[in-house]
């Protein structure tokens, strides 16, 4: 039970109290009621005693009386209505709600915190109330009266007249038979005569001799003059007189007679008069039902429910009124302090001088009665221990007794006599006596079987062991519970059973046995009374809170009984605060559907007390948490949310639109997509893919994209990226970077589009939705700014927005909805929300288990009729930072400016479609198509390039492209190439040309990647469409590759916000395999041209098809081979094979070999040499030739320079690189680029094409083979990790032995055979000439030495036979490029086959130390046959 005002002690003894009657005259009434009070009323504040009192019991033992409370009261001569006290006791706990400003107990059990009211005043208050109204009974006498004040005033004309009348209608009430209430205690009741004397008014010496009079005729003890209003009401003072009667009159007790003559009650008569039913007027009589639990007390009330409250309310409000008004009369106006003194002085002698004696007298009347009648020696006080602490009389159960509850004594029984004085010495607490008295008549009763008796000696009979001091037995729990069974089981009187239950529940409580409280209390309720029920369903609930270890879940549990119990008894306010308290136990801990029930209820009772914020809360907590209801439920929860929320928008119609809560949200899926939506491709023509809101993000891609744009900026700043430079982002989500305002242009759509959930298993129709902006304009060309406008929302002329009239999410759906905003006017923009109307789908119940919601999917979808209006608004948390020390230890987030475009000035917007643009093509194919630029703006664009990290794919042609004009057969033909008929004779022999790689833009210090595109007159229109060619060629690796272009381009005016715009396409090439080649290039060691200084070289190329079947390809013919380079060029075939064509079928490898010479030299050229094996030659210095030549070369160059790159900063920090070293290195250098073009003939739907394409190879080493395609490099075995600093100390940089031997060309002339006559001469002399060349570019000491190097027995044999003549050492120095031949002698002994390869040659820079000097190795055995003649 909740904390009291009161002690156990003091409750109880207030309860129970010794009743004294008034009867006053006519004229004594009025003199009271100047003061707005009835007499009784008047002395109320005043009958507590200030002082202990003394009494002798029956054997003359002194007894002292604490804090003894009087109750003086009107006499009523019927008894209350039940129906009547129902009504009482009913507004008395509506009055009574918590204080406002109450602080609430915060009670910590477990993992709970509750806030809980630590005290209940209306169930104080209804206690008090109850034990007062409580009607007197014949079984019990503790609320008959035991005096009676006559009172009559000192105006009268004939006072002591006027007493004999009272005395004698006292005398009729009591003893006369057609007054049967009210009840008086003893028959000769005590009489006790006041003259009440208005001081103001009245003549002191008149009242002093009639007092006089008074005391001569009823004695000095039975009378009292009593002076009152010493002062004059309308005197007007300011002194402040305390007012203590409001506190008593507002609990507005049933005694005052004249509380229900204006006071208009219901009755509802039932079978029995002993159930009336009042304190329903709920809403099961209102429907006609009979108030039992025909549902479970916890289920919801039916979803289609009326939402209007009880018409209690209104009653219970109006008697508040009544109240208010009440209290707002002033009580006590005539009286002054001295006269509160008086009465309390008046109070004080009526119980010491009157009724206290006249008590001590009864008991002992009483008590020699009883003794004489039961004949016994000694008083009943003594025996009684003497006969109880004996063998004890076994209680018979309640069962066994026999219904005689009916059994009724007469008035002078011996046993109502013992009952009569055990409960005179309870009420002046003398309560052993009294223990001793009702234990003898419960015996005696029980005997009888007078059940109604024996239970009201029980029930008393434990209070009073209870209460007596010094607690000599323990509290007789049982009794009580006897009682209160007897009381409801066998006497069918709940009002006496419910006194027993609230006098034992506080008795327990104050032994803290809560548990045995709260049984007792939930055995009380039932149906008879929804308060009563209420009120104790919640005190048993603040008992299991209250435990040792509280008991939180059966707090809340008996908490929402009591709220279901206050609802029905129409208290709303109580049953509102009941499931508010209980709430905060169920609120989060996953008890889903009583988290529903309490918020529904909530919001019922919040709704009918006009507390409508708190209903849409309430109701708002049912739609948003997770719920478990069956779709019905959820269906009703919602609609009884519209239905509340809109009565709450009624109220205040143009009031801020509200926050609902239906569909969730997900605002960081919010994406924003600025710009037109894609077109669609049409026939031949494919639109740039670019950006759209159907694609996936990709954070790889959207990197490349701002590389690539970074790129082309830079190459327009010249090299420099603007420090306000800001990658363009069309479409903006949670991975974009949103930290920068993102830029829009005028008249261009944005697109947002919004994530909703709905999390309920009936669809949600919004309807009529759109964003919510406010926009402020701006003039980013002029510096002041606009004025702000806010939330233009209905502005269309600034900020277009798209609605969309219907909108459907299915049950547990999420879906997105794309909405349009249309800028006409520059400016910064702010998306807030969205703004829509909810409501639900007519029939969106499923019926007959079939779902509804597949029909709903097209068509108009007919709404129920209830819609609210509002809003939702788009808050996006930024990303956490992450940078800083700060940020690192604190929770902080950036911005997320996505919702805040800034609008800027119109841009041109350019379209591009590709035409004929091949999805499939074979590595190194060429093939030619078409791009369309459109420009769909207003303004014209200009600066067009393209960006590309591939641009080797595709060109649009070099500045040559218009020198060569087109051969009628490439036409035919529909050849990709510039094309030459050749003339028969010059096949397989060069062809030249030049061309310079500036004119296909890969010049010095060019970025290839960026191209610009050759618009004409290098502007395009408002309108204006251009169609240009555009060469592609397949990668050389197989597989797909997406290659992505970006298009940039500018307005011709200079803008301050955006400088310029891209448009993105990525192209998806799948390529097959088609040709290998692998070419390697050696030098020449043939002599003929001479004047060619020794600058030949042997090219060989080996061409391998490994074109998988699979693509109909059926053979490849090489058409010609060209070389370019600026040093060499191929001179002609040297190809054995007579066959003009070179074929290759599946799986074939050709052999072609050529000759290359120097060429001369050209810096800026590119020498071009065409070996034809066709009848055409194609121009390989044109378009697209030469464009894909130069872009692989440029490549190439790329991915040797990184990796040279890597070696240099390895080096930088030695900067004596010997130049010494880099001449070494260059003799074994070549600069030669081969080209194979190819024709492929291809099988196709029965018809065949011819493709075409290229392969290059760039040859940079003497003898090291290159490839068309770089090799997979082998990955490296696993090593061990070495864990210590590698020593710093580079080897000086040399050149390989292999470059060394490269500076000198040595090559031997002599007779392949030599016919000599050994006969005649035995020495056989030979003339060898010895070619010496230097390779280098510096001047080269030779050293020549003839000896033959090995002594070995082997080497002899083969070298023992011949020997040089001669000079055995020779020194040269050769210049550069210097060609020197040296004659030399062999001599032979026999004939046989010799190798004259032996003489070493040793070379080394001038200016060197001998360091560098090495062997110049020959390339072949120089082999020569001598014949005997």
């Amino acid at each position: 039970m909740a904390q009291c005002v009161q002690s156990v002690q003091e409750f109880i003894q207030d309860s129970f109290v010794p009743l004294v009657a008034a009867l006053c005259s006519e004229e004594a009434e009025r003199l009271t009621r100047k003061n707005n009070l009835s007499f009784a009323e008047l002395v109320k504040p005043f009958c507590r005693l200030t002082s202990e009192v003394h009494m002798r019991d029956p054997n003359n033992q002194l007894h002292i009386i604490k804090n003894l409370k009087i109750a003086v009261n009107n006499i009523i001569t019927h008894p209350p209505q039940p129906a009547a006290i129902r009504k009482l006791l009913n507004d008395v706990v509506s009055v009574s709600q918590p204080a406002e400003g109450l602080v609430a107990n915060v009670i910590t059990a477990g993992d709970y915190d509750l806030n809980i009211s630590a005290t209940t005043p209306w169930f104080e208050n209804y206690r008090e109330c109850f034990l007062q109204s409580m009607p007197a009974s014949d079984h019990e006498f503790l609320n008959h009266y035991v005096a009676c004040m006559l009172v009559v005033s000192s105006n009268e004309p004939e006072p002591v007249e006027q007493f004999l009348k009272l005395s004698q209608e006292q005398h009729r009430i009591q003893h006369s038979t057609e007054y049967l209430y009210p009840k008086w205690f003893i028959p000769n009741t005590l009489k006790y005569y006041v003259l009440l004397h208005d001081v103001s008014t009245g003549e002191e010496q008149r009242a002093d001799s009639i007092y006089e009079e008074m005391k001569q005729r009823y004695g000095t003890q039975g009378c009292y003059l009593l002076k009152i209003n010493s002062r004059v009401s309308n005197r007007g003072t300011d002194e402040q007189i305390p007012d203590p009667w409001s506190q008593y009159l507002q609990k507005n007790t049933i005694q005052n007679q004249d509380c229900y003559e204006d006071c208009p009650y219901t009755v509802i008569s039932n079978k029995s008069s002993d159930h009336l039913i009042s304190d329903g007027l709920d809403n099961e009589i209102e429907d006609g039902l009979p108030n039992n639990f025909k549902t479970h007390p916890l289920q919801l009330d039916h979803p289609s429910g009326s939402l209007d409250s009880t018409d209690y309310t209104k009653a219970a409000t109006s008697s508040q009124d009544s109240k208010k008004s009440n209290s707002g009369t002033p009580h006590g106006a005539c009286l002054t302090l001295t006269d509160h003194d008086r009465i309390r002085q008046f109070i004080q002698e009526f119980t010491f001088r009157g009724l206290l004696p006249h008590i001590e007298k009864t008991i002992r009347q009483l008590n020699d009665q009883l003794i004489s009648r039961k004949g016994l020696s000694r008083s009943l006080f003594s025996a009684t221990k003497k006969w109880f602490s004996g063998s004890k009389v076994p209680e018979k159960s309640i069962n066994e007794l026999k219904n005689t509850s009916g059994l009724l004594y007469p008035p002078e029984a011996p046993e109502l006599q013992i009952r009569k004085m055990a409960d005179l010495c309870f009420l002046v607490q003398h309560y052993e006596l009294a223990y001793s008295c009702y234990h003898t008549a419960k015996k005696d009763f029980l005997n009888d079987q007078a059940m109604l008796y024996a239970a009201g000696a029980l029930e008393m009979a434990a209070v009073s062991a209870f209460l007596q001091p010094g607690a000599p037995r323990p509290y007789p729990a049982h009794y009580m519970e006897t009682a209160i069974q007897t009381y409801r089981d066998i006497c069918k009187n709940m009002v006496l059973a419910e006194r027993c239950v609230l006098l034992s529940a506080e008795i327990l409580k104050s032994q803290s046995k809560y548990s045995e409280a709260a049984a007792l209390l939930i055995r009380l309720t039932s149906e008879d009374s929804d308060l009563r029920s209420a009120l104790l369903l919640e005190q048993a609930a603040h008992c299991f809170i209250n435990m040792k270890s509280p008991m939180v879940r059966k707090f809340a549990f008996y908490m929402i009984l009591a709220g279901h119990r206050f609802s029905k008894a129409g208290q709303k306010k109580h049953a509102l605060r009941c499931y508010c308290q209980a709430m905060q136990v169920y609120k989060g801990k996953g008890w889903s559907l009583a988290e529903d029930h309490i918020n529904f209820t909530i919001g019922r009772q919040s709704f009918t007390l006009h507390q409508l914020d708190n209903a849409v809360s309430a109701f708002r907590h049912i739609l948003i948490n997770d719920s478990k209801q069956p779709p019905a439920q959820q269906g009703a929860f919602l609609r009884e949310y519209l239905y509340v929320y809109k009565n709450v928008t009624q109220l205040s119609p143009d009031g801020p639109l509200p926050q609902l809560p239906l569909p969730y949200i997900n605002s960081s899926a919010t994406r924003v997509f600025f710009g037109h939506d894609r077109r669609p491709a049409e026939g031949e023509k494919q639109a740039a893919t670019h950006v759209s809101l159907d694609q996936e993000y990709d954070s790889e891609s959207s990197q490349q994209w701002k590389e690539l744009e970074e790129q082309v900026v830079s190459v327009v700043n010249k090299g420099m990226i603007p420090s306000n430079f800001q990658p363009a982002q069309f479409c903006l989500n949670r991975y974009s970077d949103n930290s920068k305002f993102p830029l829009a242009v005028i008249e261009e759509p944005i697109t947002v589009e919004v994530s909703f959930r709905n999390p309920l298993k009936v669809p949600l129709l919004l309807t009529d939705l759109s964003l919510l902006w406010k926009f402020q304009p701006k003039d980013f060309n002029t510096k002041h700014e606009g004025e702000t406008k806010e939330l233009g929302m209905c502005d269309g002329a600034m900020i277009g927005t798209e609605a969309i009239a219907e909108f459907l999410i299915n049950s547990e759906e999420t879906k997105v909805a794309r909405l349009k905003l249309f800028p006409h006017q520059t400016g910064e923009l702010h998306i807030l929300g969205v703004v829509y109307d909810l409501g639900t789908v007519q029939g969106a119940v499923t019926l007959d288990g079939i779902d509804p919601s597949v029909g709903l999917q097209t068509g108009k979808f007919v709404s129920n009729g209830l819609s609210v209006r509002g809003r939702q608004d788009l808050e996006i948390q930024g990303p956490r930072l992450n940078n800083t020390k700060e940020e690192k230890t604190s929770i902080r987030y950036g911005p997320d400016r996505r919702l805040d475009p800034i609008i800027t000035e119109e841009m041109p917007l350019l379209e591009v479609f590709f035409i004929n643009f091949p999805t499939g093509l074979l590595c190194g194919e060429i093939r030619k198509a078409y791009v369309e630029f459109v420009n769909v703006s207003k303004c014209p664009l200009t600066a067009l390039k393209v960006v590309s990290k591939h641009p080797e794919f595709f060109t649009f042609g070099g500045n040559t492209a218009v020198l060569t004009p087109l051969s009628p057969s490439a036409s035919e033909n529909c050849s990709a190439y510039k094309t030459v008929v050749t003339d028969p004779t010059s096949v397989r022999t060069a062809l030249l040309s030049s061309a310079s790689s500036v004119d296909f833009g890969v010049g010095p210090g060019g970025q290839p990647e960026v191209i610009n595109v050759p618009l004409p007159d290098a502007v395009l229109l408002p309108g204006a469409s251009v169609q240009l060619p555009m060469w592609l060629r397949g990668p050389d690796e197989e597989g797909v590759h997406e290659i992505n272009f970006l298009f940039y381009y500018e307005s011709i005016k200079r803008h301050s916000k955006m400088c310029h715009r891209v448009l993105r396409h990525t192209a998806v090439i799948c390529t097959s395999r088609s040709l290998h080649i692998r070419a390697t290039v050696c030098r020449s060691n043939a002599l003929e041209d001479e004047e060619g200084r020794g600058g030949n070289m042997l090219v060989f190329v080996d061409v391998e098809n490994i074109n998988t079947s699979e693509t109909g390809v059926k053979e490849f013919h090489i058409v010609q081979v060209s070389s370019n380079s600026k040093h060499w060029k191929l001179q002609k075939s040297v190809n054995i094979s007579e066959d003009k064509d070179t074929k290759l079928a599946s799986r074939e490898r050709a052999k072609l070999c050529f000759k290359a010479v120097r060429c001369k030299n050209s810096e800026e050229n590119y020498t071009f040499a065409d070996i034809v094996f066709g009848n055409e030659q194609i121009i390989s210095s044109a378009s697209p030739c030469a464009d894909f030549f130069f872009q692989s070369l440029f490549t190439e160059f790329k991915r040797t320079h990184v990796q040279s790159h890597t070696h240099a900063s390895q080096r930088a920090g030695k900067q004596s690189v010997d130049e010494t070293v880099r001449l070494i290195q260059r003799c074994s250098e070549v600069d030669l680029n081969i080209v194979v073009l190819w024709k492929a003939y291809v099988v196709e739907d029965n018809k065949q094409l011819i493709l075409e394409g290229q392969h290059h190879v760039a040859l940079n080493t003497v003898g090291k083979e290159a490839f068309s395609f770089p090799q997979k490099q082998e990955l490296p075995e696993m090593v061990l990790l070495k864990f210590f600093r590698p020593e710093n100390t580079p080897a000086p940089a040399r050149p390989t032995p292999e470059q060394l031997s490269n500076l000198i060309k040595t090559s031997l002339h002599y007779p392949e055979s030599f016919s000599h006559s050994f006969h005649q001469k035995s020495l056989c002399l030979v003339p060898v000439t010895l070619l010496l060349s230097n390779c280098s570019q510096a001047v080269v000491d030779v050293m020549i030495d003839l000896r033959h190097k090995t002594t070995s027995p082997e080497a002899l044999e083969i070298h023992g036979s011949f020997t040089w003549l001669g000079q055995t050492q020779y020194k040269l120095q050769l210049k550069s490029q210097e060609v020197y031949s040296l004659q030399l002698k062999a001599c032979f002994v026999h004939t046989g086959v010799y190798n004259l390869g032996t003489p070493r040659v040793f070379a080394k820079l001038v200016d060197q130390v001998t360091l560098f000097e090495t062997s110049q190795q020959n390339s072949m055995p120089a082999l020569i046959i001598i014949n005997n003649v």
